[in-house]
């Protein structure tokens, strides 16, 4: 089947997902948890169950790897990478950023991926070899050439907040650059960077649900996607650094100073009481 196929075929779906979820929000759903700070809901599991059966049906033969663990591994070259609603602790509370994130890879290469965020009907989508699109209109990544001009993003996961390292890398960020930003949705922050809205997108501990779709947005964007270290970037890998190319080593040189305990920054005094 043609690649195109899969690419309407993900943006059909996305968007079917979507309405479902809208759905529940303006009847207002009870958050759960999976852990002590992992958040689910009844909308994600009713957008998870609409993606994989119409993945089943239509694409038997391909392995899932779904958020809520309704997934099916086949062996397959093809492999679905779906996150029902990246976002969930934002759309418990009524915070609006939030969205489905569809991506197909190859043999672990992206070929499909498809974000769609219905709380302003935008769907961005990219395809191997064919660039990425913002609601049918091309997009680019941003030129700001220096870390110090640009704006990035990160997030925190949910388990061991206490003794993430993220916090300094945070302040480090927001210090020398224009700023930092933590939104709480890594698929909507690679989709910024794709369409030049950031520079640059760096997190710890995502699962390939989280990065497979806005992975291919950025590449076919234009921008580049590695983990901390520069190391070529794989569904497995949980850590992982997207930015528009140009201010890609000055973070990755970032990245190495203060995995040596170096704050180029400082480090911020306390407040005196």
């Amino acid at each position: 089947m043609p690649n195109l196929d899969f690419t309407t075929f993900a943006q059909e779906v996305a968007r079917e997902a979507g309405a479902i979820l809208l759905q529940y929000q303006s009847k207002g759903v009870s958050p759960e948890y999976k852990g002590a700070a992992d958040v689910v809901t009844a909308a994600d599991r009713a957008s998870e169950k609409h993606v994989v059966s119409r993945l089943r049906d239509s694409f038997p033969s391909h392995s899932i790897v779904a958020e809520e663990g309704s997934g099916v591994d086949n062996g397959s070259e093809y492999c679905w990478h779906i996150d029902p609603l990246d976002g969930t602790t934002n759309f418990a509370h009524g915070f609006p950023i939030w969205c489905v994130s569809i991506g197909l890879e190859k043999d672990g290469e992206g070929l499909v991926g498809v974000v769609y965020d219905p709380t302003r009907d935008e769907l961005f989508m990219a395809e191997k070899g064919s660039g990425a699109y913002l609601n049918n209109r091309r997009i680019h990544v941003s030129k700001v050439d220096k870390l110090e001009n640009g704006l990035f993003a990160t997030g925190f996961p949910p388990a061991n907040r206490r003794t993430n390292p993220n916090v300094f890398y945070f302040h480090q960020f927001s210090a020398l650059s224009h700023g930092a930003r933590r939104a709480g949705s890594a698929a909507l922050d690679l989709c910024a960077v794709a369409a030049g809205r950031l520079e640059g997108f760096w997190e710890f501990g995502l699962q390939s649900w989280d990065v497979s779709a806005g992975a291919t947005i950025v590449m076919e964007a234009g921008g580049r996607v590695t983990d901390l270290k520069g190391g070529v970037y794989r569904s497995t890998d949980r850590n992982v650094n997207a930015s528009n190319g140009k201010v890609h080593q000055e973070m990755l040189d970032l990245f190495a100073q203060l995995e040596r305990g170096e704050f180029p920054a400082g480090t911020p005094p306390l407040p005196k009481r």
